[in-house]
């Protein structure tokens, strides 16, 4: 199963054109941007929290095509996330498949959703749906990933970790509108349990590690991050592959500081084991090597 989802979803991906849209900055944007670590700092309010939206690309140096959507809520805590809700899907549809693709690449192709409480995820559809026992729409992972499967490709950096922002912020660039910067796979795992718990493989190989992340970050008048793009190799998620092969992450921000109340699901709708009987998600055979990160 493990080729052929990896196969349909990585070639498919690398198939189509798509330009990279510049950012136009207003005469405000122009000004001296300022500092979001102090900006979002006074958004961690328990109760409070902050919506994104985002879109996957992969590319082979020359043309690129939306491989996943993502939308999602983060609530905060006084020291970052405390809970998040994300549901994610690739660009893939049912329809397009045909009646013989085999049951695990249509699952591919319907919503997963992960909601996180501290550390404890809980997943549901997509693939999931189909490794699942009888009755059950969620499986309970301690230490779990903080997006399922599309959660892997989703955005590296989290804008809601005091250290992870700060760490970008050493080595950036004011451009117009906000920051730029790069920072190595290696250096984000170290200040960054988001993106440990992200992250493909727990045990990346020394390629990975070296891998390079570019980033933007565009900011509004109070200093909030309101967009977020983030480019990187594929070597980056996979560890192997070519460098003109690659993704980007365009992440867009709304509502800071909205209410937000995220809650596990109802215990009676959560398994802690999956059909096979077993309960870690190293026993199963997913597409593109997905492992919970420890």
């Amino acid at each position: 199963m493990k080729r052929t989802l990896t196969g349909v979803a990585l070639a498919t991906a690398t198939a189509l054109v798509a330009a990279t849209p510049a950012l136009l900055a207003t005469p405000a944007q122009a000004a001296a941007p300022k500092n979001p670590v102090a900006a979002v700092k006074k958004q961690l309010v328990p109760g409070k929290g902050v919506k994104f939206s985002e879109r996957i690309s992969i590319t082979d140096g020359t043309r690129s095509e939306i491989f996943i959507r993502r939308t999602g809520t983060f609530q905060f805590s006084k020291s970052g996330v405390a809970a998040s809700d994300i549901t994610g899907k690739f660009a893939l549809n049912v329809s397009d498949l045909g009646d013989e693709a085999p049951e695990e690449l249509k699952a591919l192709a319907t919503p997963e959703r992960t909601i996180r409480i501290g550390t404890t995820s809980y997943l549901s559809g997509g693939l999931w749906s189909t490794v699942l026992p009888e009755g059950e729409t969620w499986f309970k992972a301690p230490h779990g990933p903080t997006g399922g499967i599309s959660g892997t490709f989703g955005q590296p950096v989290n804008v809601a970790e005091q250290a992870t922002l700060k760490t970008l912020l050493k080595t950036a660039k004011p451009v117009s509108g906000g920051y730029a910067g790069t920072i190595t796979v290696r250096d984000l795992r170290k200040v960054s349990p988001w993106y440990r718990a992200t992250a493909i493989d727990p045990r990346p190989t020394a390629k990975a590690l070296k891998s390079v992340i570019s980033w933007k970050l565009t900011l509004n008048a109070a200093g909030l991050p309101v967009r977020l793009v983030a480019t990187f190799p594929q070597a980056a998620i996979t560890g192997s592959g070519s460098k003109k092969d690659g993704v980007r992450v365009d992440t867009r921000f709304t509502g800071w500081g909205g209410a937000v109340s995220i809650k596990a699901p109802t215990a009676e709708d959560v398994s802690s084991e999956f059909e096979n009987g077993k309960d870690d998600i190293s026993s199963l055979d997913l597409p593109f090597g997905v492992s919970v990160a420890k």
